[in-house]
């Protein structure tokens, strides 16, 4: 692992998007073109040849090749007077995934360069960046503003904090003055999306690879990663640390740099994604092709260890109904599906014996295939892999025995956070170790022995211990922050 460019950020190797933030804790302009360089001019047709040459894959979920998406809004554009827009999707509404908000606050520039280049190949004059999080929303219109006038327009649109505001065309209703919320039908924004206009829609991450790429050149990019899958991924590794990785790392070597390891299992690709046991973990590289052997799929890049001394079911449960919540409330599998899957799964944690856990597998059937967006499959999907990866945890939960162990939040969700964090500072800390010995369901070590975030929420009932972490820390580089 190179030198951590911030803390909660890393890298393996040599970074490139994430190069320049050992130096700088946001990349103005002048560093950001300091960092990578000037930004060559491309053709439209060249764009896209690099863009196809190096495989570039949407990184927000889908994997789609980015490409066909020029390709697509060039050949939708031909038939509607040549009108064209960008938008980089922003949201990242996943509670487990950082690596957008990480990109947009500490090197924006790269992302902005990555949808002018984008801009350029289909001739649109109009790019929005949409984001959910007003002080990601600042360091996009500071980095906008550091640019001047001049060129496309560039503006920066703030939606709703919701899991379902990732959705495509959840995000094009929100801009276009709408409900941000998918519209349950089949429509590609290459054909229609912002103000009707055909629309090229991309993760941040995805653009920020393109601005890379633009740089590198085919062979240049080419020269980290897989022949297969070429490049570097974000991941972002228990809710709490990004690392850039060439794609055939060992996802176990990713998590070993984080200081941790697989425990109980790995949740990969979120809270639509799949779980490894320990030993597919510790076999799986960070890969399409080595993730689809264990039938799971990086998505957009979220790798949740599971620690040894939480309750799995627990975990499951909580997450669940969550995403219940976060329904958009306009078609029965969502708005009633999914709350009575959340219902039934706590009822068979708590003891409801086999029926409930029949239940569980009604429940998940009901909803499948039959929502106006992939809410109510992706939510299924992860319990159906939560019961199969712990079937003798659900089967004790079930029948009344369980498994002892409370549950920590180990799979975090934004009402984790907690009004009091625990703090390091970076000048005084050198590395005792003391504060996890006392606390070790907050603090969690990096492979230097130092803590491996810089701020960490404390929830209320360990506040005393979090306290006596601060006093016994021999080099007094803890507090208590409100």
């Amino acid at each position: 692992m190179s030198e951590a460019p911030r803390p909660g950020l890393g890298c393996v190797g040599t970074p490139r998007l994430l190069t320049g933030l050992d130096r700088f804790p946001r990349l103005d302009r002048d560093a950001h073109e300091a960092a990578h360089g000037p930004l060559p001019r491309y053709r439209p047709d060249e764009l896209v040849d690099l863009a196809a040459d190096i495989d570039l894959r949407g990184r927000g979920g889908a994997g789609f090749p980015f490409a066909r998406k020029l390709r697509a809004v060039n050949q939708s554009a031909r038939g509607r007077d040549g009108l064209t827009a960008v938008v980089v999707n922003g949201s990242e509404g996943e509670p487990s995934c950082l690596k957008d908000k990480a990109l947009l606050l500490h090197a924006p520039h790269l992302v902005l360069d990555g949808a002018l280049l984008a801009a350029s190949a289909v001739g649109a004059e109009d790019v929005v960046i949409a984001v959910t999080r007003p002080d990601v929303e600042r360091s996009v219109r500071d980095a906008v503003a550091e640019r001047g006038r001049g060129g496309r327009q560039v503006r920066v649109a703030l939606l709703p904090e919701r899991f379902v505001t990732g959705e495509g065309t959840a995000m094009i209703n929100g801009l276009n003055g709408g409900a941000t919320l998918p519209s349950g039908q089949r429509v590609r924004t290459s054909e229609r999306g912002l103000g009707g206009v055909p629309t090229l829609l991309s993760n941040t991450e995805t653009y920020a690879q393109l601005a890379v790429a633009a740089r590198l050149g085919a062979a240049g990019y080419r020269s980290a990663g897989l022949p297969s899958e070429p490049g570097t991924v974000l991941l972002t590794v228990a809710g709490s640390t990004v690392i850039e990785a060439p794609t055939g790392t060992s996802l176990a070597y990713v998590l070993e740099l984080c200081g941790m390891r697989p425990g109980q299992g790995v949740l990969v690709g979120g809270y639509h994604g799949r779980w490894l046991d320990p030993g597919s973990a510790l076999g799986a590289e960070v890969s399409r092709q080595s993730l689809a052997v264990f039938g799971a799929v990086l998505g957009a890049g979220a790798v949740l260890p599971l620690p040894e001394d939480t309750c799995p079911a627990g975990e499951v449960a909580r997450v669940t109904r969550w995403m219940a919540n976060e329904s958009a409330g306009q078609c029965g599998p969502c708005v009633r599906g999914l709350p009575a899957l959340a219902d039934v799964l706590e009822a068979a944690v708590a003891g409801g014996g086999r029926s409930a856990l029949e239940a569980v597998e009604a429940r998940m059937l009901g909803v499948r295939r039959r929502g106006a967006c992939s809410h109510p499959d992706g939510t299924s999907h992860f319990v159906a892999s939560a019961l199969a990866s712990f079937p003798d945890e659900f089967r004790d939960h079930a029948l009344g025995s369980g498994c002892g162990r409370r549950v920590l939040g180990a799979l975090p969700l934004p009402d984790d956070e907690s009004p009091e964090r625990l703090v390091v500072d970076w000048t005084l800390c050198k590395g005792h170790g003391l504060c996890v010995d006392v606390l070790p369901d907050v603090v969690r070590l990096d492979a230097d022995g130092y803590p491996a975030q810089a701020s960490m929420p404390v929830p209320e009932r360990l506040r005393p211990k979090a306290l006596r972490a601060v006093r016994r820390c021999p080099a007094l580089a803890l507090r208590i922050q409100e």
